[in-house]
């Protein structure tokens, strides 16, 4: 294979083989097809492969029925799908993709027969999720020309495309497979062989960090997922999204990461989710999770206990949503409130009387002496009459607002902070006192990974950003959103939280610990 031909896409001309025809097979096979590629599927089962060709040729019709695809690019393409029954069969391909069973000795017994079949300048591929790519190439002659292929499900649909190398993998067989992949219209991002990958490894604070408060009885599911999404900006919750992908799976992935790194408090599972899967309660699938599916008027599984209104089957509690409560009528923005500064414009248009004062804070004083004080990583309890608010990804569209009190803040604070907020237009939740709360815990956390992921090579801001854009939907990539935070105010929240949780989990990476102090240092503060 010669670095000219290895850096180039894979040619339409060229065939393409997709061992393994489930869902994610048929998937990438249906891709490589619409690309212009001949396909070669095959699978261990006897008439898999042909039972999988039928389905893609569904496919293919439901997408002309839709206008999506002309009748002649179907027949041209269902020309080029051929079902084949013995490995054998696959010699001429350029690019051989494996989506079979997730066991290391089951993909290393394949690509090793492989290694047999085709020719040496043929590209070798796995779409493990979860299976290091070093070591499935680790039983190969020629590791060199061996990568990862990590597609998202559905494949055809979404556009994000893991590339990834593994420990011999050779730059040239790396830049030949993301060039292919951008080639069918993907978005292929790079990154070393790192336990998950980009989105894997740096998503897991989302479900981790949400299920700690559940955890720490801070908050019922429905509303740590209201304020995820209505404060946060996720398009889902992490418990509606856990139920969708189902909690044996999502926890799985969580298990598998800690353990390949060994324990790393940074990525420690969730008990709570644990019992769940232990309980046979996988979410969507088996009609409960942490919510239900069943259209039988049971309650999900929120602390409150109230029953929410059926949609589509769910069945969940609502958010916790505070009563109508008395706006104040002056208050006095202390101090820089950082990312929450649009607040002082917002109240002014909003009738408060705002007055400003440049020392001191961050901090909104409220007339009965109590203050609204952004999320720091501190909690309630060691102040006298501090309530806190969470992060907003922002404040004007935010639709809801999370404060955090403890037992002894008094009512007044608490009812004059809801208030305030309700007057901007916000739904207020109150939840309990948590240090760093959900929103702002949760971006710190997504920030540290992802900065310890670009330090440690593991792939470019930019890659990262795109992956978590595209590969999770958020509506900011964690390396864009610390840059807009600050650059020590993720370091600050979570050496806060650190203090209050010392396990481990909190404490800031070596990354976020230098990005920090070289800033103070150029500010010579």
């Amino acid at each position: 294979m010669t670095e000219t031909a290895s850096a180039a896409a894979i040619a339409p001309s060229r065939t393409v083989a997709v061992v393994g025809t489930g869902t994610m097979g048929q998937g990438i096979a249906q891709v490589a097809l619409v690309a212009g590629h001949r396909v070669r599927l095959h699978d261990a089962v006897p008439g898999r492969a042909r039972e999988a060709a039928d389905a893609i040729a569904g496919r293919l019709d439901r997408l002309v029925d839709k206008g999506r695809l002309a009748v002649a690019d179907r027949d041209a393409a269902l020309a080029r799908l051929h079902p084949a029954e013995e490995l054998a069969e696959l010699a001429d391909a350029a690019l051989v993709v494996e989506a079979v069973l997730e066991q290391l000795h089951v993909k290393q017994e394949l690509f090793t027969a492989l290694e047999v079949v085709v020719d040496q300048d043929c590209l070798l591929a796995t779409n493990t999720s979860s299976l290091s790519v070093t070591a499935i190439a680790g039983a190969l002659r020629h590791p060199g020309r061996f990568v990862g292929l990590h597609f998202f499900n559905p494949a055809p649909l979404l556009p994000l495309v893991e590339v990834v190398s593994g420990f011999a993998t050779e730059a040239a067989a790396a830049t030949r497979a993301y060039e292919t992949a951008k080639a069918w219209g993907k978005t292929p991002v790079r990154c070393t062989d790192t336990p998950g990958f980009i989105v894997n490894r740096i998503a897991r604070p989302f479900y981790a960090e949400a299920f700690a408060v559940y955890e720490e009885r801070g908050a019922d599911a429905a509303t740590i997922d209201a304020v995820l999404r209505e404060c946060g900006g996720f398009r889902m919750g992490p418990f509606e999204l856990t139920d969708l992908i189902g909690q044996d799976v999502n926890e799985a992935v969580t298990r598998s990461v800690w353990e390949a790194f060994f324990h790393s408090p940074k990525f420690t599972p969730s008990l709570a989710q644990r019992r769940l899967v232990e309980s046979g309660l996988h979410g969507r699938k088996s009609g409960r999770g942490w919510y239900s599916y069943e259209a039988s008027g049971a309650v999900g599984s929120g602390a409150s206990g109230a029953s929410g209104a059926s949609s589509k089957d769910v069945v969940r509690s609502e958010p916790h949503t505070a009563p109508p409560a008395e706006a104040p009528a002056a208050v006095t923005v202390v101090g820089d409130l950082g990312p929450a500064r649009d607040l002082v414009a917002m109240m002014t248009e909003a009738g408060i009387d705002v007055k400003t004062v440049n020392d001191g804070g961050p901090y909104i004083a409220l007339p009965g002496d109590g203050q609204l004080v952004p999320a720091d990583g501190k909690t309630s309890v060691e102040f006298a009459d501090v309530v806190y608010f969470d992060l907003a990804l922002d404040y004007r569209g935010a639709g809801r607002i999370a404060l955090s009190a403890s037992e002894d803040t008094s009512e007044r604070a608490v009812a004059e902070a809801v208030g305030l907020f309700q007057k901007l237009g916000k739904e207020v939740s109150v939840i309990g006192d948590v240090p760093g709360m959900i929103v702002a815990r949760t971006v710190a956390m997504l920030a540290d990974l992802a900065a310890d992921a670009v330090a440690k090579g593991v792939a470019s801001p930019e890659d990262i950003d795109t992956a978590m854009r595209l590969g999770v939907n958020y509506p900011l990539g964690p390396v864009e959103w610390n840059r807009r935070l600050g650059p020590d105010w993720a370091y600050d929240l979570l050496t806060a939280v650190h203090e209050r949780c010392p396990t481990g989990r909190y404490a800031p990476s070596l990354a976020l610990y230098r990005q920090a102090y070289a800033t103070d240092g150029e500010t010579g503060s």
